[in-house]
């Protein structure tokens, strides 16, 4: 039964930033006595919605505009065409977004729900609120305005009567309960069926290691792994330009290492049951009610990550100087955020490095789900084709270690995971994304495959796909820096060449003394590039990082078009936005 007070706050999120502005809504919401939920969309009965007075939305950008993927069969019901224009009439909602300026479609997600509610008749509340990586606060510039304007909104027509806004410094209940349960309750029949994972949803598998070899130059300063995975289950099937989507764990040794810095390794080795400390709330779906305090932190939180905001405002409540508290409530403020940045961001501090910092801390079991982050997935680009690979995954990774501005070394949270697998082990509940590249709808038509460093996985997806279905007209541009050290698959890309099926045009950009790049080499061969984009219609697609390098590709192109096919610079801008409407050019970058 919905009461004046309820309050749903329903998000999407692909890597867990838009789960934590949920989280962060919720609480706000809750210090101003709403009864609260936060639900992902997916995982939210849409045919409830008709009944709701008061929705937050909050959803992320992923891929090229893409909506993220716990928000794609929500956002599917909401597209219905029988669905009547007023059916949302009784509903008060606002709508936040979080994406990246430098994206074309920039917050497209937010942007199509915003236009949609109202289309549905409900009653937008505030003006949609856009969050920017780019903005030099990251998405708070734009989220801490507009959650003052939501709430100025919101208690206007939904006020306390005769309650008090809870204080900030006030410590709310616990989302969820930790109890330890005796020693030998590992004997009991119930608390080991409790132990058991669930069941795999019908879009997950598990998947074992058959090889992990680094395919860079043991001298080269940046290892790179080709990742093979075997399955053995109809679940896993997937095409060229798809993704793979792994969650990580933290590896055993430095979570004993942090448990015994807490003061916790005497607690490692005990069970302990996680129980909703309300009925609004669940445990995330593939997570055992009971397991070992090392396994939560092994396989579930995420310790080792660099913290979001959320993560100041929970530790303050914990510590026992007033100093640090003083300090950390400062990093979770509006005002603090430069000096959060400075401490946190810019030498990307982790949880753990964190906690050294502010110990003595007493953070009730209770509590450790509020306060350290879960551990979320992270998509590889699927370096492989199933029909070329049957039964295997193939990835091309880039082990994340470099040092900080305060020459501290920093290793990324999954890829140091990834770089300790060994040929057998086990990595359990993969799924696939779809990507958003495409191959061309016949073999017939030319591909020119852009792909600098490990950018180059779906490309190697797509050029195995193409040329089992007997291809003949493949182009690969491939960047990296030395020929001998990291020409991803060259073995390969040779044989291809020497088949006649592929044509290579490698840029190594520090082989000679003028550095050379992928766009450079689009320059370098305009001519035949013209030649296959006009007469034949060839697919463009483009993978990698997302800095400048797709800029000054798609300036080498419009160069290209301005010289060998005589337009000027508004049809050659013209030519490129035709290409990417139509899909005969596509790209996938990532930050």
């Amino acid at each position: 039964m919905q009461s004046a007070r309820d309050l749903l706050v329903l998000y999407g999120s692909e890597t867990g930033c838009a789960e934590d502005v949920a989280e962060r809504i919720g609480r706000q919401a809750r210090r101003r006595r709403f009864r609260v939920r936060v639900v992902a969309m997916d995982d939210y009965d849409k045919n409830l919605l008709i009944e709701e007075k008061l929705v937050v939305f909050v959803c992320s950008t992923t891929g090229q505009g893409e909506e993220p993927y716990n928000m794609k069969k929500f956002w599917r019901f909401l597209l219905r065409k029988n669905l009547p224009h007023d059916i949302l009439s009784n509903l008060d909602c606002a709508v936040f977004g979080l994406g990246d300026s430098s994206y074309a479609k920039f917050n497209y997600p937010a942007k199509k729900l915003y236009k949609r509610l109202q289309q549905l008749g409900a009653n937008v509340m505030i003006q949609r609120g856009d969050g920017d990586d780019q903005h030099y606060l990251g998405l708070d510039g734009a989220l801490d305005p507009w959650l003052l304007s939501l709430w100025e909104a919101i208690m206007e027509k939904y006020p306390l009567k005769d309650q008090e806004i809870i204080p900030e410094e006030v410590l709310l209940d616990p989302t969820f309960r930790l109890e330890l349960l005796p020693e030998n309750a590992s004997n009991e029949p119930e608390i080991k069926t409790m132990q058991a994972p669930p069941p795999l949803r019908e879009d997950e598998f598990n998947v074992v290691v058959k090889s992990n070899e680094r395919i860079t130059a043991t001298d080269h300063f940046q290892d790179v792994r080709h990742l093979a995975l075997e399955c053995d289950s109809e679940n896993m099937r997937y095409a060229p330009g798809d993704i793979a989507v792994i969650t990580p764990k933290n590896l055993p040794e430095e979570v004993d290492a942090f448990l015994t810095m807490m003061q916790w390794n005497n607690l490692a080795d005990r069970l302990i049951r996680i129980t909703p400390a309300s009925k609004d709330c669940k445990l995330p779906a593939h997570w055992a009610s009971v397991m070992t305090f090392r396994d939560l932190f092994v396989n579930h939180l995420d310790i080792f990550g660099v913290p979001r905001r959320s993560f100041f405002e929970m530790l303050a409540h914990f510590t026992k100087d007033e100093n640090q508290t003083e300090r950390l409530r400062e990093f979770a403020s509006p005002q603090g955020q430069d000096d959060m940045y400075n401490y946190c961001q810019r030498p990307r501090r982790t949880i753990a490095e964190i906690m050294f910092d502010f110990t003595p801390t007493d953070i009730p079991l209770d509590y450790i789900l509020d306060v350290f982050p879960i551990l979320r997935p992270r998509s590889f680009s699927i370096a492989s084709s199933l029909k070329a690979h049957p039964g295997q995954i193939e990835l091309c990774i880039a082990i994340v270690k470099y040092k900080t501005k305060i020459r501290r070394i920093r290793r990324g949270v999954c890829t140091k995971w990834i770089s300790t697998l060994k040929p057998g082990d086990l990595i359990e509940r993969v799924r696939i994304s779809k990507g958003t590249m495409r191959l061309p709808p016949s073999p017939e038509i030319p591909l020119i495959a852009i792909g600098p460093g490990t950018g180059v996985a779906p490309m190697r997806a797509f050029l195995e796909q193409r040329i089992l279905e007997g291809a003949k007209e493949n182009v690969l541009i491939f960047g990296c820096r030395h020929r001998d050290k990291d020409y991803h698959y060259r073995q390969q890309w040779e044989q291809y060449e020497k088949d006649g099926h592929l044509k290579v045009l490698p840029a190594f950009s520090r082989d000679q003394d003028q550095k050379f790049y992928v766009q450079d080499c689009v320059r370098q061969q305009g001519a035949m590039i013209w030649e296959l984009i006009d007469h034949k219609q060839t697919k463009v697609v483009l993978s990698g990082s997302s800095g400048k390098m797709p800029e000054q590709v798609a300036f080498a192109m419009k160069q290209i078009f301005m010289k060998y096919g005589s337009l000027d610079a508004e049809q050659a801008e013209h030519y490129w936005n035709t290409m990417s409407k139509t899909g005969q050019y596509q790209e996938e970058c990532w930050s």
